[in-house]
C-alpha cells in the first residue's frame, strides 16, 4: 500500500468519525423522542446525493473546563450547500447528540461561512435550529458567535430568503437568529422556544408552566405569531420549507420560478356570483373565494392559526407566483386589530422585498374597538399596514367583495395607497363606515324629531345605502377601476397582473424610512 492509498484511508477514518456525530447511543437516544438526526434532516431537505459539506473537520479551541480534552464532532454543526428542487441552497443543522448542539465560537464560524457564501451567491438560507444554546465554557466567544450571526441575518434581509426550523429546544440567544429570519418552523411536541425555560422561570417568579405550554409550536403560531407553521414531525416540517421554497426566487434581483400549473387563465367561476350571502351580516370563508381564483385552488398559508381575522397565503395566477392578504369574514367580521395588522405587515414586506405582486381581497368592517386595543397601541400596529403598503413598489391588485369601510379601506390597499388596479363586486359597499351608523350620526336631529323615529331612521338608512353602500360611487371617482362580475374575477386579475408584471416605480431616496414599530 502507498502513501496516497495510506492517506486515503486516513481521510476515510476521519470522515467516518465525524459522520458518527455524537455515537450510536446518542443518535439512538435522540430519535426516541421521534427527531430525525442533524444529518437524516439535511438528507431530506436536498436532492438526492446533491449535499456537500463544508468544514466538516472544523473543532473548538476550548481549553476551559476540561474542555481540551472533549472531542466535538463537526463542533456540533453540519453545514453546506446542495440542491432543493433543483435549486441551490445553503444550510446548517445543529446536532444535539454532539455536545447538546451548542453554540461555541468555531460552530458560529461554520454558519457565519455559509451564511456569507449564501449572501454571495444570492441563493437561500435554511437553519435547522437544535441547539442547548450557548456553550458556557466558551463564555463571551459564544455569545460573540451568536452576534456575528444575528448581523448577518440582518444584512441578508431582503436579499435572499431566510428560513429557520426548530427542530428541539431552542433557548436564551438561540431564539433570536430565527426571529430575524423570515419564516419559522416548528415541530409539534418537539420543538421550543423561550427565553427563559420553565425551571427560570420557577425559581424567580414561582410560576408552573410546562415546555409545551410556555414556549411550544402551537403556543408560538397561536399566541405569540413568532411561528409561522407548527408541523406534524420533522419530516412534514422540511416538506412545507421545500413547498415554501418553490413560491420565492432565489433572491431580490429576481423574480419568483414561473411554473406550468396547467389551469386555464380564462376559467371562471359561477359559484362566485352567488358567495356573497344576503344578509350583509352573514359570515362566509374566504378561502373558498381564495381557491375560486388561484391556479388549481391551491394556496400555502404562512401564520394560520394566529390572527384568524386575516388571510395571507403564497398562490399561483396563470403560473405566476403572488401574495394574498385577505379579510376573513367568518372570524371576528374580518375585523382589523393589533395582531391582524402585525400579521399582515411582515407579509407585506416580505412580498415587497422579493418581487412578489399582490392581491388583496377586502370585506372589512373597521379597525376592532376596544380599550384593550387601543392601549396596547392599535394605533401604532394598525399605521404600520398603511406604511407597508405605500412603501411596497411590487404590482398591487385590489378585490372588493362586500364591506370595505373608513380607516379599513384605506389600510386594505386602496387606490391611494398604491394599488396599481382595484375591481370590485356588485355586492362591494364602499363607505366611511355602515350605513346604519351614518344614517344615525348624519340624521340624528331628523329621526329624534320624526312623527315616527324608527320609520324615519329606517328612510335615512336606505338613503345611505343607495348613495355609498354600494361600489358606484367610488367607481365614479375612479377609486374602483372596474365593477366585475364575481365569476369573472380570476381572468380579470390574470390580464392586470400580466399588463402589470414589468412595473417599475421609484420612491424619493432615502437611507430608510422610520415605519411606526
Amino acid at each position: 500500500m502507498g502513501v496516497v492509498d495510506d492517506k486515503l484511508k486516513d481521510l476515510k477514518e476521519r470522515e467516518r468519525m465525524v459522520l458518527q456525530m455524537g455515537g450510536a447511543k446518542a443518535v439512538a437516544k435522540h430519535k426516541e423522542s421521534g427527531k430525525l438526526s442533524a444529518r437524516e434532516r439535511l438528507d431530506l431537505l436536498f436532492d438526492t446525493g446533491t449535499f456537500r459539506e463544508i468544514d466538516m473537520f472544523v473543532q473548538h479551541r476550548c481549553v476551559n473546563f476540561g474542555m481540551e480534552k472533549v472531542e466535538v464532532p463537526s463542533d456540533g454543526v453540519i453545514t453546506g450547500h446542495g440542491l432543493v428542487d433543483g435549486r441551490p441552497v445553503f444550510a446548517f443543522s445543529q446536532d444535539f447528540t454532539s455536545r447538546a448542539g451548542s453554540l461555541g465560537e468555531m460552530h458560529a464560524k461554520k454558519i457565519c461561512k455559509v451564511m456569507d457564501l449564501a449572501l454571495k451567491a444570492g441563493v437561500p438560507f435554511v437553519g435547522i435550529n437544535d441547539s442547548g444554546g450557548a456553550r458556557i465554557q466558551e463564555g463571551v466567544d459564544a455569545l460573540s458567535g451568536f452576534g456575528q450571526i444575528f448581523y448577518r441575518n440582518s444584512l441578508a434581509s431582503g436579499v435572499i430568503p431566510q428560513i429557520s426550523a426548530i427542530m428541539g429546544t431552542t433557548a436564551g440567544g438561540a431564539v433570536y437568529s430565527p426571529a430575524m429570519t423570515d419564516w419559522i418552523f416548528m415541530v409539534k411536541n418537539t420543538s421550543y422556544m423561550f427565553i427563559t425555560g420553565p425551571q427560570v422561570i420557577k425559581a424567580v417568579t414561582g410560576e408552573e408552566i410546562s415546555f409545551e405550554e410556555l414556549g411550544g409550536a402551537m403556543t408560538h403560531s397561536q399566541k405569540s405569531g413568532v411561528s409561522h407553521f407548527a408541523c406534524e414531525s420533522d419530516q412534514d416540517a422540511i416538506e412545507q420549507i421545500k413547498r415554501l421554497l418553490s413560491y420565492l426566487p432565489a433572491n431580490n434581483m429576481e423574480d419568483p420560478p414561473r411554473v406550468d400549473t396547467g389551469d386555464d387563465p380564462r376559467r371562471t367561476a359561477a359559484a362566485l356570483n352567488t358567495i356573497i350571502p344576503d344578509n350583509p351580516n352573514q359570515a362566509y370563508d374566504i378561502q373558498d373565494v381564495i381557491r375560486a381564483i388561484v391556479d388549481n385552488g391551491e394556496f400555502f398559508e404562512p401564520h394560520q392559526f394566529f390572527a384568524p381575522n386575516i388571510l395571507v397565503c403564497f398562490a399561483r395566477l396563470n403560473g405566476r407566483t403572488i401574495g394574498i392578504i385577505a379579510n376573513q369574514p367568518n372570524n371576528m367580521a374580518g375585523c382589523l386589530d393589533i395582531n391582524a395588522s402585525d400579521k399582515a405587515t411582515r407579509f407585506i414586506r416580505f412580498c415587497d422585498a422579493f418581487n412578489i405582486p399582490m392581491l388583496t381581497i377586502a370585506d372589512v368592517p373597521g379597525y376592532l374597538p376596544g380599550s384593550q386595543q387601543e392601549w396596547n397601541g392599535i394605533i401604532r400596529h394598525g399605521a404600520k399596514l398603511l406604511w407597508c403598503y405605500s412603501e411596497a413598489t411590487v404590482p398591487k391588485l385590489l378585490l372588493v367583495t362586500r364591506k370595505d369601510y373608513g380607516g379599513s379601506y384605506l389600510a386594505m390597499c386602496s387606490k391611494d395607497l398604491g394599488a396599481d388596479m382595484a375591481f370590485a363586486w356588485p355586492t362591494a359597499e364602499i363607505a366611511v363606515m355602515g350605513a346604519e351608523g351614518a344614517a344615525n350620526i348624519i340624521h340624528r336631529r331628523d329621526i329624534k324629531e320624526a312623527a315616527d323615529p324608527v320609520a324615519k331612521r329606517k328612510e335615512k338608512i336606505e338613503e345611505y345605502k343607495a348613495l355609498f353602500s354600494n361600489p358606484y360611487c367610488a367607481a365614479s371617482r375612479g377609486y374602483i377601476d372596474a365593477v366585475i362580475e364575481p365569476s369573472e374575477t380570476r381572468p380579470r386579475l390574470i390580464e392586470a397582473l400580466e399588463v402589470l408584471c414589468t412595473k417599475r416605480e421609484l420612491r424619493p431616496p432615502k437611507k430608510h424610512g422610520n415605519i411606526p414599530m
